[in-house]
């Protein structure tokens, strides 16, 4: 019998949920054992990636972490590692174990196993509502104004060749108001800063309430977060050479020129001789919800991306992630592998 993506036989998409929602959802495994869990759907592996996408098991480990909570408490606090590529073509479990129970806060930590092997850990705590008093210390980082004066519309679509894609996460990229048409200006790398806006696509059930705009926020961290990096360095990222792009297709060379354009990685005569991305993967990955119940992950949110250091291979990226009226969301941290394709030594 070959190796199937899920433990169980797949359910109907609920249409009356988002597609996030179905992308996300979990079985319980309670008749094998207490406080576990698996992906009811096959997780989605991005094109050319080393496994699966790391921002849906982020989601799926906060979600079963969240089963396990009283529902007065909320997520505050999220710190995982990445240990393993995931393959979507076999199942995972997800082992929860309720480490701390105390009257303000809980502490959860949850492994994501495939073949008997740890691919992914987390630590998670959650805080019980209301229960830093009345008075409190308070303050936030302002959202850019620029940005907050420039919302996306809401009937905003895609461009034609996005069109059809099975994405849960709507994208609508943006640009810093000093940065010119090219990313590998004079600017230095640790003062760029990368924006965009996303939603969930379809609307978020009353069901999943504000656990299913949580994991979607989770999930939707993780996209183009370590890519900062190679964005604030004008890196080329693709496995062909500048040059071969010349040597594609009519029909493939525009869809590639558009997407370029689009994830706003500037002209293609501007990578000409840049250092090449030999290899990228993220490490590990924390986030900070700020203002959990304030998180409504179908409307649109707006991201700010930096990268204060990168050496040695590594690069370190943080995020802010804001709702629409300008609420800090929460913060997120990620360090990841950041290789450049090496020249080969000629053999003597």
């Amino acid at each position: 019998m070959g190796e199937r993506s899920t433990l169980v036989r797949p359910p109907p998409v609920d249409e009356s949920k988002a597609p996030i929602e179905n992308a996300l959802e979990l079985t319980e495994l309670s008749i094998i054992g207490p406080d576990l869990f698996t992906n009811t759907r096959e997780l989605w592996h991005p094109p050319g990636a080393r496994g699966i996408y790391g921002g849906a098991v982020i989601a799926q480990t906060l979600a079963a972490a969240q089963r396990t909570v009283p529902p007065d408490f909320v997520v505050h606090s999220y710190h995982c590692f990445f240990v393993l590529a995931g393959d979507s073509s076999v199942p995972i479990l997800y082992h929860v174990e309720r480490v701390r129970e105390g009257r303000s806060f809980c502490t959860r930590t949850v492994q994501a196993r495939q073949r008997g092997h740890a691919i992914f850990t987390v630590t998670c705590s959650f805080v019980r509502e209301n229960s830093g008093g009345q008075l409190a210390v308070s303050h936030a980082r302002p959202m850019p104004a620029e940005a907050l004066a420039n919302p996306p519309p809401d009937d905003y679509e895609d461009p034609e060749f996005l069109k059809g894609r099975d994405d849960p996460f709507q994208s609508f990229r943006c640009r810093t108001p000093d940065d010119g048409d090219d990313w590998t200006s004079d600017k230095k790398p640790e003062d760029k800063k990368v924006w965009q806006w996303v939603r969930a696509r379809g609307k978020i059930s009353e069901e999943g309430g504000h656990k299913a705009h949580l994991s979607a926020l989770a999930y939707v961290s993780d996209s183009y977060f370590i890519g900062t990096v190679t964005r604030i360095h004008g890196l080329w990222r693709h496995s062909m050479k500048v040059e071969d792009v010349e040597k594609l297709d009519p029909e493939s060379r525009k869809r590639f020129d558009e997407a370029n354009a689009w994830e706003g990685y500037g002209p293609l005569e501007s990578y000409r001789g840049r250092p090449q991305i030999g290899m990228m993967v993220s490490l590990d990955h924390s986030i900070y919800f700020h203002n959990p119940k304030k998180v409504r992950a179908d409307e649109w949110m707006f991201t700010e991306m930096e990268s204060p250091w990168a050496g040695d291979g590594r690069g370190v990226v943080t995020q802010r992630i804001y709702s629409r009226d300008g609420t800090l969301l929460a913060t997120a941290f990620q360090e990841g592998v950041v290789r450049l394709k090496q020249e080969k030594k000629a053999k003597l």
